[in-house]
């Protein structure tokens, strides 16, 4: 090769080695950050220790830990890490918001010149926490309706979705279980996207929703995900038709279990060899009209109650160890028909092994069937 030639290929390799390293690391700014386990604040060494896989990081809150009282090191740590290495954009879609962690975090982001937009159930408006966002400048938009905005995500340079059951309040975070799941995949963050400008610039929640995600299924790194938001695009069925076709196993984790459809769906199971145990809210079933914990119990599945003295707040299913059902959706009809809310199926063994684990976590602290 002539030297000329060498010389310019040696040089455009070099450029391209360069944009390779910036757009890297405009993109990972989460991904370095997800998973990490910090001790700084709280004394907290393991409660953010959770793997990460291919794209995806996974955190389980931990309302046992001596050290949740701290109100400290939990997993909105990460999140907050991810937020301050925004450099476009912070949308946040919330039921409730009134944890320090993430107000301060979305104020410095706001000061830095991100765009950050936040919609909110209006029941939640007057939080403190919420006041002193829009007393920054930060526009804060509520549902103004009588049903919930009952969607948990944060959508970071449309390129990080973060979301599972968790407010991102104290309780949430420190008190109860809970779930949060960060995936990378710009596929990904534009359903989450949609959904919140659908609310955000055409005020259209609940029943006025569309049925407009655009890309109800995606992968991440070889990972099949299937997206679905309520009520639009009716995610109970999806939900009936994973139960149906279980070959071994369903461990679910269920806060709020009143669809006579899904529960309908795990007897059929049942009745089909298919082993299936749950684990219910202990507060939700004293007070919700409906549950389904009685006639799953009448049917011989192995169901209790969770022996959290706050709440057991997950919203889970894991079918055949290889599928993991998360979001802020509860197994209702409220959630099926009024509310907004969000759902990922995730077809993963790994990510799945440990939603597993938490589910056997909460099923030993669980040794009886009714109060």
């Amino acid at each position: 090769m002539p030297l000329n030639s060498v010389k310019l290929f040696r040089k455009s390799l070099s450029y391209l080695l360069i944009l390779i390293i910036v757009l890297l690391s405009d993109s990972c700014v989460c991904l370095k950050n997800a998973g990490q386990s910090s001790e700084s604040e709280g004394n907290f060494p393991s409660l953010n220790d959770e793997p990460f896989l291919n794209g995806f990081s996974v955190y389980f809150t931990q309302p046992d830990n001596s050290s949740s009282g701290t109100f400290r090191g939990g997993p909105d740590l990460d999140l907050v890490k991810c937020i301050d290495g925004a450099k476009v954009s912070v949308d946040v879609a919330l039921l409730k918001l009134n944890l320090w962690s993430v107000r301060d975090a979305l104020i410095d982001a706001n000061r830095r010149g991100i765009s950050v937009r936040v919609v909110i159930d209006s029941d939640h408006m007057d939080e403190k926490e919420i006041q002193e966002l829009t007393e920054t400048g930060i526009p804060v938009l509520g549902d103004q309706r009588e049903r919930l905005m009952h969607h948990k995500f944060v959508v970071v340079d449309r390129n990080d979705v973060w979301t599972g059951s968790m407010n991102l309040t104290v309780s949430d975070v420190y008190r109860n279980n809970n779930n949060l799941i960060q995936i990378t995949s710009p596929d990904l963050a534009k359903n989450f996207t949609t959904e919140f400008e659908e609310m955000f610039i055409a005020n259209r929640f609940g029943d006025e929703s569309l049925a407009n995600t655009p890309y109800p299924i995606v992968y991440v790194n070889g990972v099949r995900i299937e997206n679905c938001f309520s009520p639009d695009d009716g995610c109970g069925s999806w939900i009936v038709s994973l139960i149906d076709n279980a070959q071994k196993s369903i461990y679910f984790l269920t806060f709020s279990f009143t669809s006579d459809e899904i529960a309908n769906a795990m007897i059929r199971g049942a009745k089909r060899g298919v082993l299936i145990s749950g684990v219910f809210d202990k507060s939700q079933y004293h007070q919700n009209q409906g549950t389904e914990f009685d006639k799953l119990d009448a049917a011989g599945l192995d169901v209790r109650l969770s022996e959290n003295e706050h709440s057991m707040h997950h919203k889970v299913i894991i079918i055949d160890s290889r599928i993991v059902i998360t979001g802020s959706y509860n197994f209702t009809y409220s959630a099926e028909n009024w509310n907004d809310e969000n759902l990922l199926i995730i077809y993963s063994p790994e990510i799945a092994g440990l939603y597993q684990e938490e589910y056997q976590k909460i099923y030993r602290l669980t040794n009886k069937k009714k109060p």
